[in-house]
């Protein structure tokens, strides 16, 4: 059995970029749960934030992923929210690798400093207190991954070895 790896961390933590490297190294396939949500739905992340709000986006988001986990031998890059709920987290447990990206602040607000894209990240406040609050929010349900690899100053290369040596020793039974 290939056993899937799953990337989860904070957008702009490189889960897509690095789970696309993955999965073609691997010949896995890849997914990225945002982007199925969108096929699914027909909507962007934003639209579904912007029409139905937080709690019917975390709905959805959790009807996806408990259909997409039942694959063996893939790579998925999911929303940074995701692990919010109990129920993802236990089906994330039971399904692969769990594999916890983070970088520092600053690094992630560099990286998200020009995205629209994110309904999260709208408000009022500063850009690195938005990323602050739902990094604190989230980091006791991040920290328990299986690996974490900070991907501050960071290539792709980098990461995704980092990550291969770890999903290799597990494969044999050394971890």
């Amino acid at each position: 059995m290939r056993q899937s790896i799953i990337l989860t961390g904070p957008m702009g933590s490189g889960k897509t970029s690095v789970g696309k490297l993955l999965a073609k190294k691997l010949g896995f396939h890849f997914n990225d749960l945002d982007e199925m949500i969108c096929s699914q739905t027909k909507k962007t992340i934003s639209q579904l934030f912007c029409d139905y709000g937080e709690d019917a986006f975390r709905d959805i988001e959790s009807n996806i992923l408990a259909t997409t986990v039942k694959d063996d031998g893939m790579v998925l890059s999911t929303g940074g929210g995701v692990v919010l709920r109990e129920q993802n987290r236990l089906l994330l447990q039971k399904s692969g690798l769990i594999v916890n990206l983070k970088a520092s602040l600053e690094e992630l607000s560099r990286r998200l400093a020009l995205a629209e894209d994110r309904p999260l990240l709208k408000g009022n406040e500063p850009l690195e207190t938005l990323i602050s609050r739902m990094i604190t929010d989230r980091e006791l349900f991040y920290a328990d991954a299986d690996i974490r690899i900070d991907t501050t100053m960071k290539t792709l290369e980098d990461v995704s070895t980092e990550i291969l040596q770890f999903y290799s020793k597990r494969q044999q039974g050394k971890l």
